[in-house]
């Protein structure tokens, strides 16, 4: 038996045995296959074949996966290049395999590799991106002027198929950093979980999506916005330069109100704007035209209608009580 024979050989008895979540799915002389398989997602498959100069050559790498990012296998597969090299002149196979395993393994983070690209790309010289493979965590710190959002992500072992778990800090508005909380959590169930609404029939069809973007893009887009908003009806500043100023007294009249289509209003102005006509098809944002949600507003918009003529008899009833006693 030759070289190429006396390690295909070895391969057959050794690797299933040696490499985790391996099988062997072809080892004959022109192509060794493999799958290696972690998780749902985190799974490769390895195909290998010999150069004519082998062993004194290094084996010929294919990487391929359904469900991991391209770049990322393309990046691998670099690296497994470099790795090969130790070992020419000796068996290849099972020290490759061995490698990529153990780079899943040590990598958990590598199955939303695309998502955090796309993170490092929407960043400003003020942002901070950590990654803490071991403990499957990504860190983003995001600052706009004074104003700061730092979230923490979790990925659980089966992301995307599961979703993120998500922890903020922030020195925005508490009412406005429950928002974004709840917002982005939101976001990530919606990614991982069918609407509630649909037949049977749509649900098992419903594919699920990475939710760590949809969930990071609340904070992205909010953090860029929100200390630059001027109140949608007296047009100045709703947050103080200076976070410390912020008034947190939900009920005080320059407390900032988020509505859902992301424009603010201080509270005093919200609540006179909203009891004001007209209020046919419901009051809407003066910026966008989006219909106004608010939960310190809950009335339709005949009782809304009702009240403000109410309001303006009793004024008009007050005017000519004075205008009377002004004569007399």
């Amino acid at each position: 038996m030759g070289f190429i024979e006396d390690e295909l050989d070895e391969v057959r008895k050794l690797c299933e045995r040696v490499i985790p979540g391996s099988k062997l799915v072809s080892c004959v002389h022109s192509m060794v296959r493999v799958e290696i398989r972690r998780t749902s997602v985190k799974n490769i498959v390895v195909c290998i074949q010999f150069p004519l100069e082998y062993p004194t050559k290094p084996i010929l790498l294919e990487l391929k996966s359904k469900k991991l990012s391209e770049k990322l296998l393309s990046k691998l597969t670099t690296v497994c290049d470099e790795e090969i090299k130790k070992y020419l002149g000796k068996a290849q196979i099972l020290k490759t395999l061995q490698f990529i395993t153990n780079f899943i393994d040590e990598n958990p983070l590598s199955c939303c590799y695309d998502e955090i690209t796309f993170l490092k790309s929407k960043l400003t010289a003020n942002d901070e991106l950590k990654l803490r493979q071991k403990a499957s965590k990504i860190f983003l710190k995001l600052k706009e002027k004074k104003y700061f959002v730092n979230v923490s992500f979790h990925l659980p072992d089966d992301y995307p198929n599961e979703v993120v778990g998500i922890e903020v800090d922030t020195n925005l508005p508490p009412a406005i950093g429950r928002y974004l909380s709840g917002e982005a959590r939101e976001k990530a169930r919606q990614s991982v979980e069918p609407p509630l609404k649909l037949d049977l029939a749509a649900r098992t069809k419903f594919v699920k999506r990475p939710s760590l973007g949809p969930a990071a893009a609340v904070f992205l887009d909010s953090i860029r916005l929100l200390p630059l908003e001027l109140c949608q009806i007296c047009h100045k500043a709703c947050l103080p330069e200076n976070p410390d100023d912020v008034i947190i007294d939900e009920t005080n009249s320059l407390h900032v109100e988020r509505m859902y289509c992301n424009h603010l209003f201080h509270l005093n102005c919200l609540l006179v704007y909203m009891k004001t006509p007209p209020f046919q098809g419901g009051k809407k944002c003066p910026t966008c035209g989006q219909k106004i949600y608010h939960e310190k507003w809950r009335i339709g918009e005949k009782l809304a209608e009702e009240r403000w003529a109410h309001q303006q008899a009793r004024q008009r009833e007050l005017d000519e009580r004075k205008l009377r006693g002004s004569e007399l």
